[in-house]
């Protein structure tokens, strides 16, 4: 099948014969004509299938125009970097209709963003964190959304925005169709299907956890950060062919760390980007990326499922994930619209159990490579990986109440004091020699 055989009226054609696209994906084919019948979908498929274009196309193919400007399609999705892209696809499929979208998300001074929604929007995409601000204060209308988008649904649950999605959803419109993109189904995603959409149709690409097939996957065990260090700097050295790496690692303290062991070798190449950095920053590094100025560019997992790159050439996993899915996303990031790609995993020897566990969701085994024979092997070790000093706590035992002596000591003798009743008379005697007698006067 191709895009002439689906319902697609002529802007979107244009638009997409454009851009260069001519055959829809698997998720595109069979998402399509479930949510031009109208009912709510639940949609799960793996990273860099084309979900986004997935929904927008059957959406903006039932966009009706209105002098009103509110907006109609609401799209939700975890992160900034992703309203940036959505935003992006929605302007590329448009570029023959009348149209306006507007992009809203946190971290960036609001009075900008609220100038936007007042002149009027036909889209809104959002983070839910920033859309929920602007429904409670009334900056955005929501009696004409006649659809509502959750993209990565699940990864916004993990990101901690349950009690904005449901202030989000009680304060929608209920007429209207649900649209859910996932990349795994989750027990909370269930629940919250169950609570708010009206049953919806299951559409699934592939099960969730199968390895993407034009994705080489290898492996290399190494004993620690800095021989991982050399093991990624030697395997650059030798492959022309990484011009475009994304390196994932676990934290924010690793990623730059390794910024700081890799940023002599590469200075200009090279970039780092997590939640610690500024929005600014973020986004550039994106650019810089995405134009090759970046050979390599270093991240995290919050933005494992933010980064829609054409041609990223290798996926390095440089820490293995703590969670099985994870993996899917960071290796999806390769391998896009039907490209060939190549996802490369070091493992330590602590990181092995979290290996076995996302081979066991993908019911597939990483091939294992030697290392090159040229490979430095490091004995420094960083502050995590030394072996931890417990020191014994050794417990003073209390002595028992009988054994205890009394809370008071004896007085020495001349602080006695003895009460006696004194004889004042004998006293007097010793004194004087002779008895003392009070004289008193006679009455008269």
């Amino acid at each position: 099948m191709n895009f002439d055989e689906l319902n697609l009226n002529k802007p979107l054609l244009n638009a997409l014969s454009d851009l260069g696209y001519t055959t829809p994906t698997t998720i595109q084919e069979k998402v399509f004509s479930v949510v031009m019948s109208g009912q709510d979908v639940c949609a799960i498929a793996q990273t860099g299938t084309g979900k986004t274009f997935a929904y927008l196309l059957p959406c903006l193919r039932q966009f009706q125009f209105s002098k009103e400007k509110l907006p109609q399609l609401l799209i939700i999705v975890p992160t900034r970097e992703l309203v940036v892209q959505v935003v992006e696809a929605v302007e590329k499929l448009t570029t023959y209709m009348n149209l306006v979208v507007v992009g809203v998300y946190g971290g960036v001074n609001m009075k900008t963003q609220l100038a936007e929604v007042r002149q009027g929007i036909d889209v809104l995409v959002a983070t839910p964190g920033r859309l929920a601000d602007l429904l409670l204060n009334g900056a955005v209308k929501t009696k004409a959304i006649k659809k509502l988008v959750i993209d990565e649904f699940d990864e916004m649950l993990n990101l901690g925005f349950r009690t904005q999605l449901k202030i989000i959803l009680d304060l929608l419109p209920h007429k209207r169709q649900n649209l859910l993109f996932s990349a795994t189904l989750t027990d909370d995603v269930d629940q919250l299907v169950n609570a708010y959409f009206n049953k919806p149709v299951r559409v699934e690409a592939a099960p969730v956890g199968t390895p993407l097939e034009n994705i080489e996957q290898t492996g290399y065990e190494v004993p620690n950060f800095y021989t991982k260090v050399n093991l990624l700097r030697l395997l650059v050295e030798q492959d022309s062919t990484m011009n475009k790496v994304l390196v994932f690692t676990a934290t924010k303290q690793l990623a730059d760390q390794l910024y700081e062991q890799l940023e002599s070798d590469y200075s200009e190449r090279l970039g780092v980007i997590h939640s610690n950095k500024s929005q600014n920053a973020r986004f550039n590094a994106v650019e810089q990326f995405k134009s090759g100025t970046y050979r390599l560019l270093i991240a995290t997992d919050i933005i494992a499922r933010g980064i829609d790159v054409a041609n990223v050439s290798h996926v390095i996993n440089f820490d293995t994930p703590d969670v099985p899915e994870s993996y899917i996303h960071r290796i999806g990031r390769t391998g896009r619209a039907d490209k060939k790609g190549i996802a490369i995993t070091f493992i330590t020897e602590a990181e092995k159990e979290k290996l076995a566990a996302i081979e066991a969701l993908m019911n597939y085994q990483v091939p294992r490579l030697p290392l090159p024979e040229k490979l430095t092997i490091s004995d420094e070790l960083t502050d995590d990986e030394k072996p931890k000093v417990y020191m014994k706590t050794i417990e003073v035992k209390e002595p028992k109440r009988e054994d205890v002596g009394p809370a008071f000591h004896e007085k020495i003798a001349k602080n006695k004091k003895v009460n006696v009743r004194r004889d004042h008379a004998a006293e007097k005697m010793l004194k004087y020699g002779r008895p003392i007698k009070r004289s008193g006067k006679k009455n008269k």
